[in-house]
């Protein structure tokens, strides 16, 4: 993998009520990534730069909704959602206050 291509794959992690359920369930982390992102890209990505053993990578595609203001029609963006399983003992603090 590219150097900088790890820096572009993850970008963001999603905080919500279900990614929290499922990082204390089964310790599990969620990312907003890349859309051509692939899964041993998103595996590579979290393990250099978080220093933790990823398991294994689960991904979901979600189509942008269509908007409307009064009569101008819009569309959200369409995103990629990661859900990435860590090994037993690893953990990562997004440092959210």
């Amino acid at each position: 993998m590219n150097p900088e291509r790890k820096y572009l794959v993850l970008l963001a992690p999603v905080i919500s009520e279900k990614s929290t359920m499922v990082q204390q369930k089964s310790n599990q982390v969620v990312f907003k990534v890349a859309r051509d992102s692939t899964k041993l890209e998103i595996k590579t990505a979290v393990e250099k730069l978080f220093e933790v053993q990823v398991l294994s990578v689960q991904t979901c595609n979600y189509m942008g909704k269509e908007k409307r203001m009064g009569r101008h029609v819009g569309r959200r963006s369409s995103w990629k959602k990661a859900y990435v399983r860590l090994a037993e003992g690893n953990s990562i603090d997004y440092g959210v206050a």
